[in-house]
């Protein structure tokens, strides 16, 4: 179920899936979007559930929001004085193209890559976060430890129902790796954060961010060409996703688990 929060999440998880995407001219647009649309599900749609999918297909990046509801949204002439009423006017004057499936359900909407914007494979973006626990870590490397100790505790606060023992060791390489190859030692100032998430189709969420922007031969890291940590734990079955951190100059690696997974150690 949504609630008024929601358009929020979505926002971030929107930037997030764009940035990764390689395409961050789309996201402010993107965002607004995505805003209305969700908006306009949570006011006016009458379904049990609202889903929402962002996807690239061919040259488009395709937004699409389900409120589960037959009652067509329509266009609405807002009067000067009118706080809202004008969602779906801004949607068609910035969506290249936008429309309601045949059924009624499902408002979507897309706009054009640019040339050159993305050469990523499409994948979905996660489902809209429900809970999301920060962790204090300092910037040298105690963090890796602290981090699982901390990640003990937080996961049974979050009652996660997956293999919290991969969930802790995975934080753990994240964080050892963001130490040994994002830090510069004895440099002040430097931050480095974590952030365990829960999101609505019970996927854990294990985000790092550290003060290094790039990420050089990511591919290479994840086959084990460069090491064998984060191999080993995609190997575990976590799927790992990078992208800059727009807001703080850095960037944040992702680990997402699902609650099936075991370890296979």
């Amino acid at each position: 179920m949504a609630d008024a929060a929601w358009p929020q999440r979505l926002r971030r998880i929107v930037r997030a899936g764009l940035i990764h995407w390689g395409c961050p001219d789309l996201v402010d647009t993107a965002e607004l979007l995505l805003t209305e649309l969700a908006t306009n599900a949570l006011r006016h749609g009458r379904g049990p559930e609202i889903d929402v999918h962002v996807y690239l297909k061919d040259d488009r990046c395709v937004m699409e929001v389900d409120d589960g509801s037959p009652h067509r949204p329509r266009l609405r002439q807002a009067g000067p004085e009118d706080e809202g009423g004008r969602g779906l006017f801004l949607v068609q004057a910035l969506a290249e193209e936008w429309g309601v499936s045949p059924d009624g359900t499902t408002t979507w909407c897309t706009l054009p890559l640019t040339e050159g914007s993305s050469d990523m494979k499409p994948a979905a973006v996660t489902a809209p976060v429900l809970h999301e626990i920060p962790l204090d870590l300092p910037s040298d490397p105690s963090a890796a430890g602290l981090a699982r100790i901390q990640a003990r505790t937080l996961l049974t606060v979050l009652s996660w129902p997956g293999n919290q023992h991969l969930a802790v060791d995975v934080l753990h390489v994240l964080v050892d790796n963001a130490v040994q190859h994002a830090l510069t030692p004895g440099k002040a100032g430097q931050h480095l954060r974590a952030c365990l998430s829960i999101t609505e189709a019970h996927e854990l969420l294990i985000d790092v961010t550290d003060p290094d922007p790039a990420f050089p031969e990511f591919d290479k890291a994840v086959a084990g060409e460069l090491g064998c940590g984060l191999w080993e734990i995609a190997r575990q079955g976590a799927i790992l996703t990078w992208f800059v951190d727009a807001k703080n100059g850095g960037k944040t690696v992702r680990a997402a688990l699902c609650p099936g997974q075991e370890a296979n150690l």
